[in-house]
């Protein structure tokens, strides 16, 4: 069958589909799903593979038909009568023709007959006035920004796939949508407990005053009731500091967020001092890890294995007065050649033990903040591939971006929650809500 051919019983099938209605046929939807899947199959017998999804092929012209049909519907809605319906002469307003016009969706660019109405009362709702984008293609963009993908790498794949020149400002567009949304988000209210919290931060470059500085993003992250993860917020600075910690946990109280329970650190000083002037009842723990990264940091890598071999004893024991006595065995053995590092837990002691007193499946839980750190990681793979942010806006529209699409793998609550629930419910009475 010609290419001509082709294309006309392609747009002549798809069309008189929806046509036995307007003559009176009662036919249900599966019957015209069938229709349509064997009209569609008898199209397909026609076309080699590699005419089906290139630049001018049979699922662009079957978008465009589809579209087509879909605002022919909308006009004889808009109008009251079907179209070649005799009875509808005198009624005033009447069809006045078509417009063509280009739009970009999921199969590329889809050449569209928008028809006219006489009176130019009619305002179609699939394609609109000045539409140039179908649903979808806009998602699309967005998924790549989300994944790290330059403005320059988007518009090569979409000019690979789909055979579409889409425009650098075209881009920054679609992308720019999400602010509403990322203020949306950035201001929602939160559950009024959450049992354990996360604070970390990263550092990112950004373009500040025509320099290229390190910027912090400070992350929330919070396990909610249901023993699932959330990012509470995300907040930028030009450095990580404990008066900046301040303000974000007022924020959070102001936004609902009345009590939590363990709040997991990095050790910053001044850290714990911030969150209990905001949460006095909140009980602080430092991340066990950051103590024994800084712990090795001096000492000689051939002998890093045995240091923290020696300071496991310190962190499993079952009570705080265990881990007090292997903590003076290993000062003792490492007074002379290491001596920093005992003073370095005796320093941290007082928020290094809350978690002793907890069962083993709610020390997994506290003991560390890999959770955030966790999510630092799949943030860091999508910015990798860039050397700076042109503003702290294009840095917060990406790591949001990022963050959604990180959140949507949170399905399922902290491995053994039940058990970790009840027993912060016995360590801190009436502060869970029932």
């Amino acid at each position: 069958m010609s290419q001509r051919r082709r294309k006309n019983s392609a747009e002549a099938t798809v069309v008189a589909l929806p046509a036995a209605d307007a003559a009176g046929e009662s036919v249900s939807d599966s019957e015209k799903l069938e229709k349509a899947k064997a009209a569609i199959g008898s199209l397909l017998a026609d076309y080699r593979p590699e005419e089906l999804l290139g630049q001018g092929g049979l699922m662009q012209k079957l978008a465009g038909a589809v579209l087509e049909t879909a605002l022919e519907a909308e006009m004889s809605d808009h109008l009251g009568y079907e179209r070649g319906d005799r009875s509808a002469a005198g009624r005033g307003n009447t069809r006045n023709g078509s417009s063509s016009k280009t739009v970009k969706g999921d199969h590329g660019e889809v050449a569209v007959r928008v028809p006219r109405d006489r009176n130019g009362t009619f305002e179609p709702q699939i394609v609109k006035k000045h539409q140039t984008r179908v649903a979808g293609f806009d998602d699309k963009i967005i998924a790549m920004y989300a994944r790290g993908m330059s403005v320059r790498d988007i518009r090569g794949q979409l000019e690979e796939i789909y055979g579409v020149d889409v425009s650098p400002d075209l881009i920054s567009r679609v992308t720019d949508s999400v602010k509403d949304e990322v203020t949306a988000w950035q201001n929602r209210p939160l559950d009024p407990v959450y049992p354990i919290v996360y604070l970390d931060a990263l550092v990112v470059k950004g373009r500040d005053g025509g320099m290229v500085k390190n910027k912090s993003v400070y992350l929330a992250l919070g396990v909610n009731m249901e023993g699932k993860k959330e990012v509470l917020g995300l907040w930028i600075q030009r450095t990580e500091g404990a008066k900046f910690w301040s303000q974000i946990l007022t924020e959070l109280r102001n936004r609902g967020l009345q009590d939590m329970l363990i709040v997991c650190t990095d050790g910053l000083k001044g850290f714990a001092e911030a969150i209990e002037a905001t949460y006095p009842e909140a009980t602080v723990q430092t991340c066990v890890v950051h103590l024994l990264r800084n712990s090795v940091r001096f000492v000689a890598w051939k002998e890093r294995r045995q240091v923290l071999a020696d300071l496991k004893p310190v962190y499993t024991a079952p009570t705080e007065d265990a881990a007090l006595q292997a903590l003076l065995e290993f000062e003792d053995k490492y007074k002379d050649k290491y001596p920093t590092i005992a003073q370095s837990w005796h320093a941290a002691w007082e928020r290094f033990v809350p978690f002793l007193a907890f069962p083993p499946e709610l020390r997994r839980v506290i003991y560390t903040t890999n959770a955030i750190e966790a999510t630092n990681r799949q943030i860091r793979k999508v910015i990798k591939t860039k050397g700076h942010f042109p503003s702290d806006e294009a840095i917060t529209k990406i790591l949001f971006l990022a963050l959604r699409n990180a959140s949507k793998k949170w399905t399922m609550p902290v491995r053994q929650w039940s058990q970790a629930l009840n027993q912060l419910a016995i360590r801190f009475p009436g502060r869970l809500p029932v």
